[in-house]
């Protein structure tokens, strides 16, 4: 299967972020934290930053890329920081991952170039319980991340964003809520966004959209929505929870994984969540949803993901599924030989998705470990790469495939002959 479909370039239309007319809904997405760290499931470096660049392609406003206090992470995360500053992924903001520790904080610094930072501490009284066993209480919370947040102001850091975890078990009664004193101890501390987290896919769409609405009201600064799908409810609540946001006049984000990878069940899947914004009642004249974002980037950018990791798109995945634009039934087969849109909200060109995949078949090479230096000109020549060291590409070529344990795909190939350094550094 070819997954490289032309040029890559990253989507650079000038769009002033946030606030600039209207509430706006923005995209963070989380595929390489949330969807790495889910059990079972391993990417390589290389596949790590070719999915920051296919999510820079699709106009994406911020990828939470790394955990910058994991020793392990520390070449990956200068590479791609080099590379954003080198253009190749450029304007997609990088973001860090680290705990509300002011321990955390001091680690996360030390990457100069690393200027979004998101600190993540539990507010719901069965974690506070659960995890820390009396040593900590609800203010004790408040104090540790108001702490974290003024060092991270301290530090230089541009974007600061507060996650509370398991904010929809959190309480948040209409008189009495620690969600709503928590998040505005983190405003005047500094944040510049609180993430609301349904953990465990706790919420409904409803109270999701209430919760929201009275926290943004409340705080007036922007809300973000991190739900997982646990009740299956992942991509509703996400977009309730942001509507919540945006009737609140402020602006929203929505954390999203590709293919809907991360813990037990799930995040919100990227494309399902663009689609629900662009096409669904009430929304699709609503103009809401960042003018950035490139759907059809969809159909290149979760079979990328699927290759990285192993896992299958499901035949009936919304949008990019095997089976999302088939039709067989004589009533729906006729609708749709008369007019697309009597079954079809949007069609497989909205999504990138072409006419023919093609599969190489009969008498192929290409390059991976064992390969030598015939075989990648020939590859190289192939695919009009062009590289300064045939030698050192060779090389960056074999440990990327060992890394990766398959052959490579073209935009790897493109990313180890123009950015030798950094790969090397990665991997």
């Amino acid at each position: 299967m070819v997954i490289s479909q032309g040029k890559m370039r990253c989507n650079k239309k000038e769009v002033k972020p946030f606030r600039a007319d209207k509430p706006r809904v923005y995209l963070l997405d989380v595929t390489n934290r949330d969807g790495a760290q889910s059990y079972g499931t391993r990417m390589g470096y290389i596949e790590r930053t070719i999915i920051n660049r296919y999510l820079c392609e699709m106009g994406i406003d911020q990828s939470e890329f790394s955990f910058p206090v994991v020793p392990l992470e520390e070449n990956y995360i200068i590479s791609n920081l080099e590379l954003a500053k080198l253009g190749y992924l450029s304007p997609i903001k990088l973001s860090g991952w680290i705990r509300a520790t002011p321990d955390d904080v001091e680690k996360a610094a030390k990457f100069k170039d690393l200027k979004h930072i998101n600190l993540s501490i539990s507010t719901s009284d069965v974690m506070i319980k659960g995890k820390f066993k009396g040593r900590k209480n609800e203010k004790d919370i408040i104090d540790q991340m108001v702490e974290s947040v003024k060092r991270a102001k301290e530090l230089g850091f541009e974007t600061i964003g507060v996650n509370a975890e398991d904010a929809s078990r959190t309480r948040h009664w209409k008189d009495q809520s620690y969600l709503e004193e928590f998040s505005l101890a983190a405003k005047d501390a500094g944040a510049d966004r609180i993430r609301y987290c349904d953990t465990l896919g706790f919420d409904r769409s409803f109270s999701i959209y209430n919760r929201v609405k009275q926290l943004a009201e409340k705080i007036k600064l922007p809300i973000e929505v991190h739900c997982h799908n646990d009740t299956g409810f992942a991509i509703a609540n996400s977009i309730e929870g942001t509507m919540g946001a945006i009737h609140a006049n402020v602006d929203a984000i929505i954390n999203t994984t590709i293919n809907g990878l991360g813990e037990r069940a799930g995040n919100a899947d990227l494309v399902s969540v663009i689609l629900s914004l662009k096409y669904s009642s009430g929304l699709q004249n609503e103009d809401i949803l960042d003018p950035k974002i490139n759907l059809k980037t969809s159909w290149k950018i979760c079979h990328y993901v699927s290759l990285a990791t192993g896992i299958p798109i499901p035949p009936n995945q919304p949008g990019v599924g095997s089976k999302a634009h088939s039709h067989e039934s004589g009533i729906h087969a006729d609708g749709m030989l008369k007019s697309y849109d009597t079954y079809e909200l949007y069609g497989p060109d909205d999504l990138g998705i072409p006419a023919k995949v093609e599969s190489e078949s009969g008498r192929r090479i290409g390059v991976g470990t064992f390969s030598g230096r015939s075989a990648l000109r020939h590859v190289l020549e192939k695919n009009d790469i062009e590289t300064k060291d045939i030698d050192e590409t060779l090389d960056l070529v074999q440990r990327a495939s060992y890394d990766v344990k398959r052959t490579l795909i073209t935009d790897e190939l493109k990313l180890i002959a123009k950015y030798p350094q950094q790969v090397r550094r990665m991997i």
